[in-house]
């Protein structure tokens, strides 16, 4: 199965990083996952390679966050299925830098 592009909203800065005004869009080949856009997006964009998640565990940046459908999928699987939404390009995939501080 493949998507028609998945709708990308990355931060600011890293929009900065890749020279793009807006959201992104990425085709994806196969299930729209988690796993899939970042890979996708780490593939066309090498320079954001270790932003969005841990270069060697793979696992999602602790001040990274991942929304879609108003909902916090930052915990989800990154292998789990994205809402059909996201996958149909009805919905962006949201990409949020965490605040920390106290």
């Amino acid at each position: 199965m493949s998507s028609p592009g998945v709708r990308v909203l990355l931060p600011s800065l890293l929009r900065d990083m890749i020279g793009a005004a807006g959201e992104i869009t990425v085709d994806i080949a196969g299930p729209v996952t988690q796993a899939s856009v970042i890979d996708t997006i780490e593939a066309r964009y090498p320079m954001l390679r270790g932003t969005l998640r841990d270069g060697a565990t793979r696992r999602r940046r602790a001040l990274v966050r991942f929304y879609a459908c108003e909902e916090d999928l930052s915990h989800a699987e990154p292998d789990a299925p994205l809402p059909d939404a996201v996958a149909r390009g009805a919905e962006p995939f949201l990409v949020v830098g965490a605040i920390a501080g106290g």
